[in-house]
């Protein structure tokens, strides 16, 4: 199968790398110097350092090139966008004088203003005539390139494009499920992000093992009101895209976000904190998005807006965490509608 790689970050990146060795895979990236560097060195040392690059995976900063490879081959071909949400847009754009066959992405988050999923980003930009989904689920780069045990998840209404994605991914050490819940796995996918900055804060403070597990707990029943508001089902959210991401990013020491919440539980300034990371981490740039789409939907969600406050109002994350425990359990309480059907195949019956 001929894949293109549209980003080389870490993720985009580290998902080329199992792809290379047994698909004729593209990495495209805007960075002229960085793509030359990486396919000489067969490293990229910017975003992902440490991880050799197979001599199969071409590297280019060509754009054209690197979309008409899977242009050229449209019935045995995919296309994957690893770009930020912040990104996904000037991407997609860039992707109308093309004809392309399909489109999978790998961010996760809101758009900021427009508050937009993902994929009502690429609706709105390339319309309803390409097939398209999200690959998400629990993994850090770092582990993927290096070859270790993976699922995940395609989510679209486009059945076809699925078994695609799952043909050319799924094998090895990455396993690939299949859901046609696209806004739940997208959901579960973006709202974490920002839960495992709250987690963050907490094991900062040494909070104890106690307060994280009722963060992950209860922030998993904010990730359920907002994605079965927003039309997601109630059990994808107990699958890979929702408590796997979750508990991952809440707990792993390579979670970007988590490394945002220790910041700011040290008292260090925001953008000191991202200059830091020196990599996107998208639950700051969601907090906002996610917070005032669930006032607008009449969700509680306070997990969410403590941490919006923390990020964005000035409220220090000493007042943050007593806001948080001086709640009445009375005001919050999780009302889902009934689940529908689930047409998908999912890492265990009915979950995704």
């Amino acid at each position: 199968m001929k894949i293109t790689i549209l980003g080389a970050g870490a993720w985009g990146t580290a998902l080329a790398i199992p792809l290379a060795r047994k698909h004729q895979v593209v990495l495209w990236g805007r960075n002229a110097q960085a793509m030359q560097a990486a396919s000489e060195q067969r490293e990229n040392s910017l975003y992902l350092p440490g991880f050799p690059l197979p001599p199969e995976l071409a590297v280019s900063s060509d754009f054209d090139a690197a979309v008409r490879h899977v242009c050229d081959a449209p019935a045995d071909s995919l296309l994957i966008a690893a770009s930020s949400v912040s990104g996904l847009r000037e991407l997609a754009g860039h992707l109308r004088a093309y004809a392309i066959p399909n489109l999978v992405w790998l961010c996760k988050g809101l758009e900021e203003g427009t508050r937009l999923l993902p994929h009502q980003v690429v609706q709105e930009v390339l319309g309803s005539g390409v097939a398209a989904g999200v690959l998400s689920g629990p993994s850090f780069a770092q582990e993927v390139a290096r070859g270790l045990p993976c699922a995940l998840t395609i989510a679209g209404a486009d059945a076809a494009l699925c078994d695609r994605v799952v043909a050319a991914v799924h094998g090895n050490n990455i396993r690939i499920y299949s859901s046609d819940d696209l806004v739940g796995v997208e959901i579960g996918g973006a709202v974490k992000n920002i839960l495992a900055i709250a987690t963050g804060v907490a094991d900062g403070l040494q909070l104890g093992l106690n307060a994280r597990a009722a963060l992950i707990t209860r922030g998993l029943a904010e990730i359920t009101r907002l994605g079965v508001a927003l039309g997601g089902r109630a059990e994808t959210f107990m699958g890979l895209s929702g408590v796997g991401d979750l508990i991952l990013t809440c707990t792993g020491d390579l979670s970007r976000n988590r490394r945002v919440g220790l910041g700011l539980a040290q008292n260090k300034k925001l953008d000191v904190i991202v200059a830091e990371l020196g990599h996107v981490a998208e639950g700051v740039r969601c907090a906002q998005a996610v917070r005032a789409l669930a006032r607008e939907k009449g969700i509680e969600m306070p997990i969410t807006d403590a941490v919006a406050a923390a990020l964005f109002d000035g409220v220090s994350v000493q007042d943050m965490v007593a806001r948080l425990l001086a709640r009445d359990p009375r005001e919050e309480s999780l009302q889902l509608s009934r689940p529908r059907s689930h047409a998908g195949t999912g890492d265990s019956p009915n979950l995704t």
